[in-house]
């Protein structure tokens, strides 16, 4: 069983509260306070995982959690940070934020990691709330949340050649033959009701993988059939083979079921109407109208197309067509189609690092410039001439405190922040 859409929850671990303590010490108040922080909670990543193949274990666990920080302890003892999790899943996973509806992680190569959830902070124990006029601090800071996230997983095929057409054109028999792949076969529609991949390997050029995908009809784009599915799965391929009956055995026209199945692939996605395809004519062993092959022919010639007439069950023309794709797939880069949020986990990543601000006075007004890991983290993502990016940027401040800050220093309207080589004037 293939299972390739999931929904799951995550949760990173909370972090350890701070603990209150005194040590008893002569002449020292209350023995001295010595509460040590929490640990921090621990982080969710993901990891690709070269032996998991589907996202059937998510099938029977829908949430994960990491380990909780542990609670500070007195003598100034920090508390345990809570153990990572680390959840594997194949290659070729596509992990989407449900709450915020963006694409946040193409997991696409061999042993990449990704943190999808950051562990909360640890409360600073009562040690660290010791001052010269609050000698006895009788209190420590709780430990922070940590983040947790919906998500639903995707698993995309990476494939270099995806065998396209309605069910029963022979598409099965055709990646049996040409490489390891085993799948069911059988003579009636949706035999194939999982995406099967096969490595084949021409006589000359580089060994490639071919993806079966069951059969697209019409109306798959609107969720007929098995619907969108499996359209997603042609999405990664370089190079289609469009599969057509040449026998017409199942009673439909080759040509038509052409025109059908390219519509169902530019009304999914722009994308899959581009990719480069190639005519496979199957069944040509027991073709015997020639006005059929004849029209195949014609619609090859009208649309710029490569065609091979074979027959998969006698394995005719199949050698000529293995070694076309072999040369063909040298001109064809490999593309990353998923477009993921850059911003996305930016908010997780600085808002416990410290920054500051810096004030100095000029001819030309007073500069507030701000500093700091979690500043250079988010400029780095911003692109300061677009609307949309500086509106988030603007949030993040307000996020992590700066423009409270600002506020308190006394900014006021016309003054100048400095953020990074940027300066912008302050208005409310």
């Amino acid at each position: 069983m293939v299972i390739d859409y999931v929904k799951i929850s995550v949760k990173a671990g909370d972090g350890g509260d701070g603990a209150v303590s005194f040590r008893r010490e002569k002449y020292i108040a209350a023995g001295g306070p010595d509460g040590g922080d929490g640990g921090k909670g621990g982080d969710v990543y993901f990891k690709v995982d070269s032996n998991t193949s589907t996202l059937l274990d998510f099938k029977y666990k829908k949430k994960f959690k990491a380990e909780d920080g542990k609670r500070g302890e007195g003598s100034r003892k920090i508390g345990k940070s809570g153990q990572n999790l680390y959840i594997s899943v194949p290659k070729g996973t596509i992990i989407k934020d449900v709450d915020k509806n963006v694409i946040v992680a193409d997991l696409s190569e061999d042993g990449q990691e990704f943190l999808i959830a950051k562990g909360g902070k640890g409360g600073r124990g009562n040690a660290q709330f010791a001052t010269p006029t609050r000698q006895v601090p009788n209190f420590a800071e709780q430990g922070k949340k940590g983040a947790e996230k919906n998500l639903e997983l995707e698993l995309k095929m990476l494939a270099d050649v995806g065998l396209v057409g309605f069910p029963n054109v022979g598409k099965s028999t055709l990646i049996s033959i040409v490489s390891s792949a085993k799948p069911k076969i059988a003579n009636y529609h949706f035999t194939t009701l999982d995406p099967s991949l096969g490595v084949v390997r021409p006589k000359t050029g580089e060994p490639f993988v071919m993806a079966d995908i069951p059969g697209i009809i019409e109306g798959a784009s609107d969720g007929v059939g098995l619907g969108i599915r499996f359209l997603k799965h042609v999405e990664r391929t370089r190079l289609l083979l469009h599969v057509l009956d040449a026998a017409g055995t199942e009673g439909r026209n080759p040509v038509d079921d052409f025109n059908k199945i390219n519509k169902e692939l530019k009304s999914y996605s722009k994308i899959l109407a581009d990719k480069e395809q190639i005519v496979v004519a199957n069944k040509m062993d027991v073709a015997n109208d020639k006005k059929l092959i004849e029209e195949i022919e014609d619609m090859c010639k009208k649309n710029n197309l490569k065609l091979f007439k074979i027959s998969a069950a006698t394995r005719e023309g199949i050698d000529d067509l293995i070694e076309y794709i072999a040369q063909k797939l040298k001109d064809i880069p490999k593309e990353d189609i998923v477009e993921v949020d850059e911003m996305y986990g930016v908010e997780d990543e600085i808002v416990d690092q410290e920054w500051n601000i810096e004030v100095q006075t000029r001819k030309d007004g007073k500069y507030y410039i701000v500093y700091g890991a979690p500043i250079e983290r988010l400029m780095s993502k911003v692109n300061i001439f677009d609307v949309e990016s500086r509106q988030y940027m603007q949030k993040i401040l307000n996020q992590i405190g700066v423009m409270d800050k600002l506020r308190e220093m006394g900014i006021k309207p016309g003054d100048f922040i400095e953020i990074e080589e940027y300066q912008l004037e302050y208005s409310e």
